[in-house]
């Protein structure tokens, strides 16, 4: 049994994209060498979002790939309960995009224990070598376990570890919202979920 409470409807998250859009075009006074990777799954879709709008606010194309960590991650073998919670694998798409020299911003949904970041920049890193990774999440909810932090943040949504954070966007999931979800009861009410 769960409860849900909406924190973010599909307005004010197209007002949050626009705000990190102009954040990260302030950060970056000489925009040639942008370059945007999205983790799959949701941060794929945040980032081709936030691509179209860098592109209407810098006249230009910037780069953009994706990228799934499923094999990068320290936990993968401590993950789900027999398969059903395994993870999807997606393929990663960073052929043809210039990292080398590049200024990576990698974009996630949410930004938990940091596990997912550290998985991320390894995975950057086997495929070139950018001058400097920046991270731009759509939520922090906290809980670190990683010295990870985001340098463009939607909101921080301060959670309980037993609460789960559900990003919603509408080429996946039909509609655009985030909620915190809130177990009541089942094995997962006090074990924390990493992509959430």
């Amino acid at each position: 049994m769960s409860n849900e409470t909406t924190v973010l409807d599909g307005d004010d998250l197209a007002r949050t994209l626009a705000r990190i859009a102009h954040e990260i075009v302030e950060g970056h006074p000489d925009p040639s060498a942008l370059v945007l990777v999205g983790i799959h799954t949701r941060g794929a879709v945040i980032a081709q979002r936030l691509q179209q709008r860098l592109a209407a606010l810098l006249d230009r194309e910037v780069p953009l790939g994706d990228l799934d960590i499923s094999f990068y991650r320290d936990d993968l073998a401590t993950r789900g309960d027999g398969g059903q919670d395994a993870p999807v694998i997606h393929a990663t798409h960073l052929d043809g995009v210039p990292l080398e020299g590049a200024s990576v911003v990698l974009v996630d949904d949410v930004l938990f224990t940091g596990r997912t970041i550290r998985s991320a920049i390894e995975a950057i890193f086997d495929y070139g070598r950018p001058d400097r990774v920046q991270l731009a999440v759509l939520v922090d909810r906290g809980h670190r376990e990683l010295p990870i932090r985001a340098d463009y943040v939607g909101k921080n949504l301060p959670t309980a570890v037993a609460e789960r954070v559900n990003v919603r966007v509408a080429e996946i999931d039909g509609r655009d919202e985030i909620a915190i979800e809130r177990r009541e009861d089942g094995p997962d009410a006090a074990r924390p979920t990493e992509a959430r």
